[in-house]
């Protein structure tokens, strides 16, 4: 009974929309219908402002990445475990397919950031030396935030992570390829192919091209 109240509490927390009501309070829009439509940090600060991107990174860290595992700890679950490791994976599904939100939601790096910091930090460090590594040689966010996490099974195995915890790293990074890749819903671009579209969403977590194009996407009707 534990064990499916903390499952059920680690989904709740995580489907907590933090940015959604971030850009509520903030300037009363429904995220969703602006830039990236993204549910999360980028498209907050984007449309809402820099300040509002402090207590989204203090609750979506803290609060859906760290706490879940904390709690399975205080529940006597063993590090490594796979019930331990599945509260943060549900934190996570939850951030990304919020029941809140028709089960539209955000990508989950600062979730995922804040899980690796309870899980195992010497793991974090790694992926972010790859992460960091590879963003100053390229200055590509996306395809280094996708490679520092196919990395981390890898990673996981060389820093002597048992079946459990590499078996985790490849749930995490299966569930941020299909949030990437499905975004907020399957509609394609209304002006190009389906594959291009499914590629930039892989490689650079947008339909189009431009940047610019994306981050400054506005609705003609917002959402009420």
């Amino acid at each position: 009974m534990a064990l499916a109240g903390l499952y059920l509490c680690a989904y709740l927390i995580g489907s907590i929309p933090t940015a959604y009501l971030l850009a509520r309070l903030a300037k009363g829009i429904d995220i969703r219908s602006y830039g990236s439509g993204n549910v999360g940090a980028t498209n907050l600060v984007q449309h809402a402002g820099k300040q509002w991107l402090i207590p989204l990174v203090a609750f979506d860290f803290l609060g859906k990445g760290v706490t879940p595992f904390l709690v399975g700890r205080v529940l006597g679950l063993e590090i490594g475990s796979v019930e331990l490791l599945a509260a943060p994976l549900l934190a996570l599904a939850g951030n990304n397919w919020s029941v809140f939100l028709k089960f539209q939601g955000g990508r989950g790096i600062i979730v995922v950031l804040g899980v690796f910091l309870a899980v195992s930090p010497w793991l974090l460090l790694a992926g972010l030396a790859v992460y960091f590594g590879g963003w100053f040689l390229t200055r590509n966010s996306p395809v280094w935030v996708l490679v520092s996490l196919a990395s981390l099974p890898v990673l996981a195995t060389l820093l002597g992570g048992g079946p459990a915890t590499v078996g985790f790293c490849g749930a995490i990074l299966a569930l941020i390829l299909v949030k990437r890749l499905t975004a907020n819903g399957l509609s394609i671009h209304p002006k190009m192919p389906g594959g291009k579209v499914l590629l930039n969403r892989l490689l650079f977590d947008r339909d189009v091209g431009r940047r610019d194009d994306w981050i400054h996407r506005a609705p003609a009707v917002p959402r009420r």
